[in-house]
């Protein structure tokens, strides 16, 4: 829970802090929700309750996570509206069913599924590539997959263009930090930015694909892989659980990555 959202504050108050945070006058908040700018204020300094209804459609408006919806909902009088499954309940059973039709399907190539703090949640067998030489620490779960990334006991040493990498990485998580008012994000981040930045070891590259992606490059034997990465989130996700997952899958960027990553085949992931 955020300290925006802790309980205690006025419905009012979060909708207006949110409000500010998106950089949105009363006025546009009010014409994109369908709502007066008056009622709008009196919601906000406390003069009128909103109904579950406004609250929920002036949390869309503003692109606010599920999560917090709920406490907003909760600070408003009201219940919950997004239920929050385990990834093992029953009702996630298609769900699931799915990630690991993603996962599998990827194969040779690695992909993770991760929550919305980056912690590990599946893998398939071919990210055992990334966590061959990484310390058991950053392998006890909940693993990490940033930390995994960047720490000098995990991947970092066998990235190639880590300065690159890096910059890719924290740039993603201070937007997504700032943009869900996260606080164990911002610590993430925090943590991060400690790490050795890699530009002591390695100099910036540039290439064709440079110019277009930030590739993952890396060291494998006396050999070198590049990688390029996508995310895959779920559409019109209900669930708090649902809405923080993604499938982060590399791709080969280079016909030599992909010859060596299907004869290396499909190795145990070597995540506890």
């Amino acid at each position: 829970m955020t300290t925006r959202t802790r309980p205690g504050r006025p419905v009012g108050e979060l909708l207006r802090d949110w409000r500010r945070t998106r950089g949105l006058s009363q006025l546009d908040l009010s014409i994109e929700a369908g709502v007066s700018a008056r009622h709008l204020s009196f919601v906000e300094t406390g003069r009128s309750r909103p109904s579950p209804e406004l609250i929920l459609r002036l949390a869309e408006q503003l692109d606010i996570p599920l999560p917090e919806r709920n406490t907003m909902l909760l600070a408003g009088g009201y219940a919950p509206a997004y239920p929050s499954h385990e990834l093992t309940d029953p009702e996630l059973a298609p769900l699931r069913a799915a990630i690991r039709q993603i996962l599998d399907g990827h194969n040779p190539y690695p992909a993770v599924l991760v929550d919305r703090h980056w912690h590990l949640v599946e893998a398939n067998p071919a990210v055992a590539l990334f966590t061959a030489d990484a310390k058991p620490h950053l392998l006890t779960p909940p693993v990490n997959v940033l930390r995994l990334s960047l720490h000098p006991d995990g991947m970092a040493p066998r990235i190639v263009n880590l300065p690159e990498w890096r910059a890719h990485l924290l740039a993603r998580l201070r937007q997504q930090a700032a943009t869900t008012s996260d606080p164990v994000l911002s610590d993430l981040l925090n943590e991060l930015r400690g790490y050795p930045s890699g530009h002591d070891i390695v100099a910036p590259t540039s290439d064709e694909l440079s110019r277009v992606v930030v590739p993952l490059r890396y060291r494998h034997g006396d050999g070198e892989l590049s990688f390029v990465s996508t995310t895959t989130v779920f559409g019109t996700p209900l669930d708090v659980t649902v809405s923080g997952l993604a499938v982060e899958a590399f791709f080969p960027a280079d016909p030599a990555t992909s010859a060596t990553l299907h004869t290396l085949g499909t190795p145990a992931t070597g995540v506890a």
